[in-house]
């Protein structure tokens, strides 16, 4: 199982863009033969891109710009070495809030089942406010969607943050220490949500109904926004990942094979980052920047998100019409 948990970590932390360190890519985004530089996790767009056959007939060219988590994406944006960005809300906000020279162009959907709060089936825990005076262990580290939803249930439920006592470890070493009843309560997410509960846990509760967004964003840099063959040719790729993105909807097992094969990740694991996938590529509208601004207030007051973000102002919703 740890074998298969090591196998997926990387295409899933892209899939949620929840961490990341080091990266890859030959891609220049400075070149001037008008190629589009698309920002890449682990392979995840490649893969979609790929298996629905979306780029088919474009008359751009494309190049990837390939990292192993949001940070490096991110920090290869500012330098001009990729043009667009790809990950979860708060990797976005944390860029933003870091003085990366980007606008968010579209926005991306998803259930929010693939957050949890998982709790051993001694441990005591059954309802959110039990939490209180606990541990709770966050995967991967400050910052992540994991840490919103134990925030933001902690908030629904009249907890405040410092009600609870926080510890980051990253999923594959909380895993085994779940695994041996060292930890009472983990936030997490994806295969490690689900071995959680293979190994006798039980869900408290998890991301779904608005617990956490749900959105992640395309981003674009301001250099490639400024670019006039880019920003079209941009926009046209955002259309057809939004068709390829609904054909992993409705495709789940075509998609878990592409994984399989692309990815080097085994079957159970290909269909968990397949069902956990974005669906959808939406215009960001009022109602996404109002959704993601509470994520972006709710993290600053807990001191996770300094200083803080206006989303709405950082925005490009010329794209996507």
């Amino acid at each position: 199982m740890i074998r298969r948990i090591a196998a997926a970590a990387l295409s899933f932390s892209a899939l949620l863009a929840l961490t990341g360190c080091g990266a890859d890519s030959s891609a220049d985004a400075s070149s001037k033969d008008g190629t589009l530089v698309i920002g890449d996790q682990a392979k995840t767009l490649q893969t979609i891109v790929a298996a629905s056959d979306a780029l088919k007939g474009a008359k751009y060219k494309v190049k990837w710009a390939e990292f192993e988590g949001a940070a490096p994406l991110y920090q290869a944006v500012q330098a001009g070495a990729a043009d667009t960005t790809y990950s979860a809300d708060l990797p976005a906000l944390q860029a933003l809030s870091g003085g990366v020279k980007f606008k968010n162009v579209a926005a991306l959907k998803n259930d929010g089942r693939h957050v949890g709060i998982v709790v051993g089936k001694d441990s005591g825990i059954d309802s959110v406010k039990d939490l209180k005076g606990q541990k709770v262990v966050v995967s991967s580290a400050k910052g992540s969607i994991a840490e919103y939803l134990l925030a933001n249930v902690l908030k629904q439920n009249g907890l405040s943050y410092s009600d609870v006592k926080v510890q980051y470890l990253l999923p594959t070493d909380a895993q085994a220490a779940f695994a041996s009843g060292k930890i009472k309560a983990w936030a997490t997410f994806g295969v490690y949500q689900a071995v959680g509960l293979e190994q006798g846990g039980k869900l408290l509760v998890d991301g779904a109904d608005g617990r956490v967004s749900g959105y992640g964003f395309v981003g674009a840099s301001d250099q490639a926004l400024a670019d006039p063959s880019k920003k079209a040719a941009l926009a046209d790729f955002l259309r057809r990942l939004g068709t390829a993105l609904e054909w992993t909807s409705t495709h789940q097992d075509a998609y878990a094979k592409a994984i399989e094969a692309r990815n080097g990740a085994d079957a159970s694991v290909a269909k968990t980052l397949a069902s956990a996938a974005y669906g959808k590529v939406l215009p960001i509208t009022d109602d996404v920047n109002k959704t993601v601004q509470d994520v972006a207030d709710l993290m600053n007051g807990i001191g996770v998100l300094e200083p803080n973000v206006d989303v709405a102002k950082s925005a490009d919703t010329s794209l996507l019409n």
